[in-house]
């Protein structure tokens, strides 16, 4: 009972912590000195398809995964509490992906690896064909600039910044301001329904309102990965099923690869396949 107490209380202050380095990647790149690093970046923000693309092929474009025997514990004192314990994985590029687990089973510390914020005690993360392993912590911090999109359960819309603002943010960081950055993010704001909400401050919008502003900004940039902690878990039944509904459209229309972190099963039912954490591995499961 105590060794699960404490796992839940890691994966809260893990999504804290995850939120905190995303803040701190987001300063502290804004300004610095660019760098060499093991990855080609991209410095344009292609054109959201929309409905007029419906003849087309749904795009190809997200990144594989391949997670291979990783470990993680954390110590505690003189103890030591293993999380994950030789989790292995592919996820096919452009595949939708739902985790499932109960609270402290390690699906936040499964998301923090394969965003390269955090790193395995063992075992190796690839991400798209690049051993984020191997990167420097400031070459993980600009493939997750670059390329990688995330959704909260608790929105983390910037309190001071306009919804189009915020969604203008990781387009700006990803090289892509200007005319056409804000075109992309005018439509997708028109994708989710709140085109006539642009400028009005996340304190002024209702929860689903500002999830689904939040997973308008985490697409805006067009990331190769969408990763979502509990999307939906802040919603009432009627909106998270709305919400799922939404993610699950602009994510395949993207052509991007998603995981999410769910206990919703009407979300994970939307997925092309869902992993189940259990002892500390990945295992396959039916929603």
């Amino acid at each position: 009972m105590a060794g699960r107490l404490l796992c839940c209380l890691l994966g809260s202050a893990l999504r804290v912590g995850t939120i905190v380095l995303l803040a701190l990647d987001r300063i502290v790149l804004r300004y610095a000195r660019p760098t060499t690093h093991a990855f080609e970046p991209r410095r344009t923000v292609p054109r959201l398809r929309d409905d007029r693309d419906a003849t087309d092929a749904p795009p190809e474009r997200g990144s594989g995964i391949e997670l291979m025997g990783l470990s993680k514990r954390y110590r505690e004192g003189d103890q030591l509490h293993t999380v994950l314990d030789g989790a292995s994985a592919r996820i096919a590029a452009g595949e939708r992906v739902a985790i499932l687990g109960p609270s402290g089973s390690g699906k936040s510390t499964l998301l923090n690896l394969i965003s390269g914020i955090d790193l395995p005690d063992s075992g190796s993360v690839h991400v798209g064909g690049i051993a984020l392993t191997a990167l420097t912590e400031r070459e993980r911090t600009l493939f997750r600039r670059e390329r990688v999109g995330f959704v909260f359960q608790f929105f983390n819309l910037l309190p001071t910044l306009t919804v189009l603002e915020n969604l203008l943010l990781p387009v700006e960081l990803a090289g892509g301001v200007g005319a056409s950055g804000e075109e992309r993010a005018r439509h997708l704001l028109e994708r989710v329904g709140l085109a006539n909400r642009a400028a009005t401050f996340p304190d002024r919008l209702s929860g689903g309102e500002q999830q689904r502003v939040a997973i308008a900004r985490a697409l805006a940039h067009e990331p190769e990965l969408l990763l979502a902690d509990e999307p939906t878990g802040n919603l009432d039944e009627d909106m998270g099923a709305a919400v799922a509904g939404l993610l699950d459209e602009l994510v395949t229309t993207q052509g991007s690869t998603l995981v999410v972190v769910t206990h919703s099963l009407d979300l994970a039912r939307r997925m092309d396949r869902v992993l189940r954490i259990d002892h500390g591995r990945l295992v396959e499961s039916s929603a």
